[in-house]
């Protein structure tokens, strides 16, 4: 038996895992666990070494992104290297390429299709985007001009400006109904930024962390690049489910005023339920509101963040789709509890965003030009949704079943018959229409099959063009 052949020392300042992915290292290249032959399964070797399941796969990942084992969801991972000299010839080779020296989540990244592989230039109908086109650049510049003039008298202090927390602060508890003090939101250089921060400083290799599936894949990439074992939770009619069989995980990733990327809702009942069965202190919700702001057939359900009593819920959203892509703020919203601690780690990681370009977006709401903006802007997207479905239901209705979102920048146009969308997606690209294969959303087994649409950054003209250019690929 192969457990027979590892001997583990819990005194060890190594730890189980190094030392388990280091003895079955040595086992491999010296041959004496050949090349084709399977290892036991996670749970199974877990057991004859007293050890977690965790500790097992932790060991059997690293291995498979090294290149000595071949691992797929549901098998035992099998060895694919020789041992003795090749053995040890491959590793040497892959020590001068430095393949080995890949984290597992680092050897993942080009399995994913994000971000998106075909990032320019900007073609209809790409998801993800706000019309920059559209964005009041001659009253931004003026605010950033006088932020520049002041930047000499401006004192130096706070990373994240005492000025735009206050203004975010009342901006978020009137149109969002966030309950937070100024000093509970950090300033950060994108959303993606504030994952980056909560995974680092809350999670410890071999967590649990649950996310949407389908989902947003940069929350499960911030994940599990600190070691969290990410699990993909199905959907349905209300978005995320519930999961009482499950073990509550240590956080919960979740989209719940519009699903990323169905646009689905979260009842007021769901999101009682997840905070109702999350404990305070042990588990964490972490609510992405990156669109929020674009609501179109009713009135914007309050955020998860207001109902919370227990300090449980970070709150993350962007500039990014509200503005303009350029201005790539995000701002998250920290429990009491964590903020001193939060604010520590924004500054080691480097999480800093430019004091110029926070004084100026402070002023730009202030002055009311962030409303006023985004008021235009949400009847400007919601005649380009309505003009979208309606050529969609015209001339594609026979192939493509389309999901209205109440709110967001982009909707779903799911395939009738077959599952092909990504075979669908390389079509239209290479046609001028840029698209996402649903599929390509899924963190496991993909389910779903259709095209992710986007529709806020293009005009109407440039959407019916877009749109004849599908019906024509179909």
């Amino acid at each position: 038996m192969i457990s027979a052949m590892i001997d583990l020392n819990r005194a060890d300042e190594q730890g189980l895992m190094a030392q388990l992915t280091s003895q079955l290292r040595r086992l491999i290249a010296s041959g004496r666990i050949g090349k084709g032959r399977a290892l036991p399964s996670s749970r199974s070797l877990a057991s004859d070494l007293g050890v977690s399941r965790n500790t097992v796969t932790y060991a059997f990942e690293q291995l498979a992104a090294e290149g000595y084992l071949a691992a797929s969801p549901g098998r035992r991972p099998v060895v694919t290297v020789d041992g003795g000299e090749r053995g040890e010839a491959a590793n040497a080779a892959g020590a001068r390429t430095g393949k080995l020296r890949l984290s597992p989540w680092a050897s993942k990244l080009k399995q994913t299709d994000w971000p998106m592989s075909y990032q320019a230039p900007l073609k209809p109908l790409r998801p993800g985007h706000g019309d920059a086109r559209e964005f009041p650049n001659e009253v931004w510049a003026r605010c950033l001009r006088r932020s520049a003039v002041r930047a000499a008298r401006r004192e130096l202090g706070s990373i994240n400006r005492p000025r735009l927390r206050e203004s975010l602060a009342h901006y978020l508890a009137t149109s969002r109904g966030v309950r937070a003090r100024a000093d509970q939101i950090l300033i950060l250089p994108s959303a993606q930024a504030a994952l980056t921060l909560i995974a680092a400083a809350l999670i410890s290799p071999g967590d649990e962390v649950w996310v949407e599936d389908p989902g947003y894949p940069g929350a499960a990439a911030a994940f599990r690049a600190s070691g969290a074992r990410v699990t993909g939770i199905r959907l349905d009619e209300q978005g995320m489910r519930r999961m009482p069989g499950l073990a509550v995980p240590k956080l919960i990733f979740m989209t719940p005023s519009h699903q990323h990327p169905t646009g689905r809702l979260m009842s007021l009942a769901r999101r009682t339920a997840f905070l109702g069965a999350s404990r305070p202190g042990k588990t964490w919700i972490v609510e992405d509101d990156y669109d929020g702001e674009f609501h179109y057939d009713s009135r914007p359900v309050p955020a998860l963040q207001g109902l919370d009593a227990h300090g449980r819920v970070f709150y993350v959203g962007t500039f990014a789709k509200a503005m303009t892509s350029d201005i790539r703020l995000g701002y998250l919203v920290v429990p009491p509890a964590l903020v001193s601690i939060l604010e520590i780690a924004q500054r080691h990681i480097g999480l800093i965003a430019s004091s110029h370009i926070q004084e100026a977006l402070a002023e730009f709401i202030a002055d009311g030009h962030f409303l006023a903006h985004l008021r235009r802007m949400r009847r400007l997207y919601h005649a380009r949704r309505d003009h979208l479905v309606e050529g969609l239901e015209r001339q594609l209705g026979e192939v493509l079943s389309v999901e209205v979102p109440s709110g967001g920048i982009q909707l779903i146009a799911r395939l009738k018959r077959g599952s092909a969308d990504q075979a669908a997606v390389r079509r239209l690209v290479a046609a001028g229409v840029e698209t996402r294969a649903l599929s390509s959303l899924a963190l496991g087994q993909p389910r779903d099959h259709g095209l992710l649409l986007g529709f806020a950054a293009w005009r109407e003209s440039e959407i019916s063009a877009a749109v004849r250019t599908m019906a024509l690929c179909f």
